[in-house]
């Protein structure tokens, strides 16, 4: 739950983000008002943003049950490899085989990690 959350997060916050475009050159035309007016005014933003708020609560109490030395990495894990997998798919981002690899011995270090 805490790594779908945590990728559900990042991929709507950085799909809303290319939607919206620079915010240097937003900020240049209208203010930084504008460029903030630019971001709140987006849904997919605002629900990543939320999918993000809930993700720390779940995380807080993911470390309340169990061992952080556990928790960080699996979490971080996962995390890792469903922003990979989103990424491809959703935002159709090239991802290289050494990303793959990497996440790859991520999973592996968390496998060790558990047993």
């Amino acid at each position: 739950m805490v790594a779908a959350l945590a990728v559900t997060g990042e991929v709507l916050t950085a799909g809303a983000m290319r939607r919206i475009g620079d915010l240097d050159v937003i900020r240049e035309r209208s203010g930084l008002g504008g460029a903030i007016k630019a971001v709140l005014r987006s849904p997919m933003f605002i629900v990543g943003a939320l999918a993000m708020a809930v993700n720390f609560f779940a995380l807080l109490f993911t470390l309340s049950v169990v061992d952080v030395s556990l928790a960080a990495p699996a979490t971080a894990s996962l995390t890792y490899i469903g922003n990979a997998v989103a990424a491809k798919i959703f935002l159709r981002e090239n991802v290289d085989k050494r990303r793959w690899l990497a996440a790859t011995f991520v999973v592996v270090g968390v496998i060790l990690l558990a047993h």
